[in-house]
Order: C-alpha cells, then structure tokens, then sequence
C-alpha cells in the first residue's frame, strides 16, 4: 500500500522520535507561522510554537546574514527544562523539535538534519 505524503512526512516526525529518545516532540510549521504537522505533547500549543518557529528562524537567518556567518543551518536554545531546536526544511518550512534537559544536543541537531532532507523531498 502506496503512503500519503501526510503519512510519510508524520512517518519521518515518528523516526525523528524513535532515533533520538531526547526529543519530546516535534512540529513543521511554514515560514508564514502556520501549523503543518506536529508530534507535540498534549498541552503544547502548537499554533504558538509553529508562529514562534517561524519568526526565530527568519531573525535567526537575519543574523546570520548580518555578521557575514553564511547559511543558517540550525538553531537552538536552551532554557531551564530543555532544548528547543530548529533547522530549515528548504526554503518555506521550518522543523521544531523540543528536547529533554540533558539531551544531548549534538544527536538531536544531527538527526533533525537527516530528518530536514527527507521532509524537503516531501513537501
């Protein structure tokens, strides 16, 4: 049986999930800050999150841009309970993922790269 791009892109969210037991979950949000897909835990407010995504990304970008840094490739931030990390999915969508405290960052960050390129080819 033949997936649906949806199914694929939440099957490649699910390996994202599976490969890295520190991600807590994760949403795809479009540059515009809407929702796309999303493994978020209950009580995650995944319009917020998808906005917030959107707008770090593109200030994230600007920066990097400004201080002559080239492409950005990835961001994250670190607060009190965790990570929240973010890589480009070509050029209209962004990856989210938030991590556990003591995730090691590196893991996720290489994994949310491999996942990017399989969703750029999906959507």
């Amino acid at each position: 049986m033949v997936e649906s791009r949806s199914e694929q892109i939440m099957a490649c969210l699910q390996r994202l999930h599976m490969s890295t037991p520190d991600v807590e979950g994760a949403v795809i949000a479009h540059r515009s800050g809407l929702i796309m897909f999303s493994t978020l835990p209950l009580g995650a407010v995944e319009d917020r999150v998808a906005a917030m995504s959107a707008a770090m990304i593109a200030l994230d970008e600007r920066i990097a841009q400004e201080l002559a840094r080239g492409r950005l490739l990835q961001t994250y931030i670190r607060g009190e309970k965790g990570y929240i990390c973010m890589v480009a999915v070509g050029d209209e969508t962004v990856l989210t993922t938030l991590a556990r405290d003591g995730a090691m960052v590196g893991l996720v960050l290489h994994s949310m790269q491999r996942a990017a390129r399989e969703l750029a080819a999906l959507i």
